[in-house]
Parts: structure tokens; sequence; C-alpha cells
């Protein structure tokens, strides 16, 4: 299937690794160029020369950090200057810690919500001019199953994810007459780094373990997740916004 988004200008936020990485190879092997961004200089610089071999596309590392939503618009402006005006934008910001829900101080609330509220807000009000411009746009933003189903431990993640949920949704509304679709895309247990982390167990481990709860019975992985955020940035996926999409094998229990 053509997914009509070859030469796009797709920027990819936390693009070195995990979902982001996924993400920005999926788009690349649509023919989309791809400015991937992370904080991590050495492994963005790494991920984009991969993704460049194997797919034969132009991709441009960019360094930013989203707990400094200021600097957003500077980057989207680097982006401009050396792609050109960004047409598809993925916001994949990293998750804040797990911990006792009545635990947290204010500074980890108010890094939370930079992180996953004002850092997103700051890219979309950053390339909406020019999505307007053109008349066309796709913007996704990664969430968590969180945001259907609170998980335990997760306090920062449940609430501040719902918040970016509802912010998505509103404007999914107001900017769909300029053709500019907003989706959220929420991620079960996917098999990356956070989830080792967060779980104390290697990957590969982690990947040959049943999974009882999760009706598919396994992890799910990266370029599944990278899948799902291309279609949904495709012309294939014209009539889809202001969706939270639950990528998941079937765990949330809610319909």
């Amino acid at each position: 299937m053509d997914l009509g988004i070859a030469n796009r200008v797709a920027l990819v936020m936390g693009a070195s690794k995990g979902i982001g990485r996924a993400a920005a190879e999926s788009l690349a092997r649509e023919g989309a160029r791809v400015a991937a961004v992370s904080r991590s200089p050495d492994r963005i610089e790494d991920a984009v020369a991969e993704i460049g071999s194997q797919t034969g596309v132009e991709v441009q590392a960019f360094i930013a950090d989203t707990d400094a939503p200021e600097t957003m618009p500077g980057l989207v402006q680097s982006v401009r200057e050396a792609l050109g005006p960004v047409e598809i934008l993925i916001v994949n910001t990293g998750g804040p810690p797990p911990g006792d829900p009545l635990s947290f101080g204010r500074e980890q609330w108010e890094a939370a919500y930079r992180n996953l509220v004002l850092a997103p807000q700051a890219l979309i009000e950053a390339v909406v001019p020019d999505m307007r411009a053109r008349g066309w746009g796709r913007i996704v933003n990664v969430t968590s199953t969180s945001t259907k189903e609170p998980i335990p431990g997760l306090m920062l993640s449940n609430s501040h994810r719902m918040a970016a949920v509802g912010a998505l949704k509103t404007l999914s509304r107001e900017l769909g007459p300029d053709g500019i679709l907003l989706n959220s895309v929420a991620p079960g247990r996917i098999a990356t780094e956070r989830i080792a982390s967060m779980t104390g167990t290697a990957l590969d481990e982690l990947r040959s373990q049943p999974q009882p709860d999760i009706p598919v019975g396994r992890l799910g992985e990266p370029q599944e997740m990278g899948d799902v955020i291309a279609f949904l940035c495709s012309e294939r996926a014209s009539y889809v916004t202001g969706v939270n999409l639950m990528v998941d094998g079937g765990l949330t229990r809610g319909v």
C-alpha cells in the first residue's frame, strides 16, 4: 500500500531509540524526509546513519530536549531551514518516573507537565502555521494505555498524558477544517528500554516470557508501533482525526 507521504517532511521526537526510532524508520521507508530528534547526540547520529542506509532517503539529526518547551519553536525553525516546513509531527516524549502517588514533589509534577503537556503544545503551535498554509498536516502524539486505564505506580504519567490527549482532541476539532489531522496512539507493553528498566528484566527475557493478561500473549515490538504511526500520517488515514488509538495487543479492558 502506498501511503502517499513520499517527500513529506516529518519531525520525529525521541527518534534515537524505541518507538520514536521505529516511527522514523517507518516514515522513511515510505519516502518521507525525516528530521530525527533526540537529546543524545551520539545515539541520534547512529540512528540517522542506520535509517538513511536502510531506506535510502534523507534523514537528518537534530538535538533538542522536551524538558525545555521554550526551545521547541527554535527546533522547528531549524528543521524548516534544513528540510523545509514540517508536514508531519510525531510527538514522542519520555515517561516520568514511577513511584508512590503521594510521594512526588512540586518540581517533579512541574517537570512532567513541561515534558508531557507544554512541550507537545509548543511543538504543535510551531508547526501549525506552515501546515495551515499548505492545507495539509498530520500530528501524532505517543501517549500510553494509562489514558484509558490508569496504571498503578505511574501517577505522573497517568495524569499528564490524559491532559495531553484532551488537548489533542480539542485541537483536532479546531484544525480539521484546515486539513490538519491530529491523533494519539497509546502503546501498551512494548519491548523498549523503558519497560526493561521499570521491570528490572532484560528485554530478551521479557520477550520470551508469556504474557497471560495480554490477549495476543506477547509484548509488542517498536516497529509495530512505528507502522501504526506511519499509517495515521498517511493519505490512507484521511478521515481519521481526534482518536486515541490503543496499540496494546488487547491489554486494556475498557470498551
